[in-house]
């Protein structure tokens, strides 16, 4: 099949979307309003041109009978929830979860589960910058057991904090990648809320 320009591939993700959505086609004029176009002749071009690439099949004579074919680069966006932050230095006392809004992300492209109910957490603090973490990161969880070495949210005695995830000899605690923070050995209980499978940077 013919490579899509990014505006077709746009236009195929919206007509996919929606279709999910709703159980049918958007009209030409919802995708001349949703995209802005100067008229409803730009969408049907752009339909047209889906049709020619073979990724929609449409009916003759039927305006909303499409099926789309083939969505040739893009999965599905998804939105996570975001849960607030979490520090990466000292662990601080853990306080309830409020989404903050979500964030988009193409959960194929990132390997992310959706069944394991991901989230994302705003980094605060410097405690992991030797894993190429940084203050004001977005780091996106799953809901998972961890495994040795994984980097995760974590509860530590009451508090929460990102750290490294160590297994030693049966015993578990929470480890910097920054030299200046020491171990975090639980005195009574270590609970692992996520493990971090993505981080988003927003360029500064």
């Amino acid at each position: 099949m013919e490579e899509l320009t990014d505006r077709q591939q746009q236009v195929l993700d919206y007509i996919s979307q929606s279709q999910a959505r709703t159980g049918v086609m958007p009209s030409t004029r919802e995708i001349q309003e949703y995209f802005g176009f100067a008229s409803q002749t730009a969408a049907m071009n752009h339909l047209k041109a889906l049709e020619r690439k073979g990724v929609i099949s449409r009916r003759a004579g039927k305006a909303r009978a499409v099926s789309v074919v083939a969505n040739l680069n893009r999965e599905p966006v998804v939105d996570i929830p975001i849960y607030g932050s979490i520090a990466a230095g000292l662990a601080e006392s853990d306080v309830e979860q409020q989404t903050l809004g979500t964030v988009s992300v193409d959960a194929v492209t990132l390997g992310i589960a959706q069944k394991r109910g991901a989230f994302a957490l705003k980094v605060r603090g410097d405690s992991m910058i030797d894993a190429d973490i940084q203050d004001g990161d977005l780091a996106v969880f799953e809901n998972r057991e961890p495994r040795p070495r994984d980097i995760v949210a974590a509860l530590i005695d009451g508090e929460t904090t990102l750290k490294r995830f160590i297994v030693d000899h049966g015993r578990t605690y929470l480890k910097a990648e920054n030299p200046r923070f020491p171990d975090l050995i639980p005195t009574m209980d270590l609970q692992v809320q996520g493990v971090m499978v993505a981080l988003i940077r927003k360029m500064r």
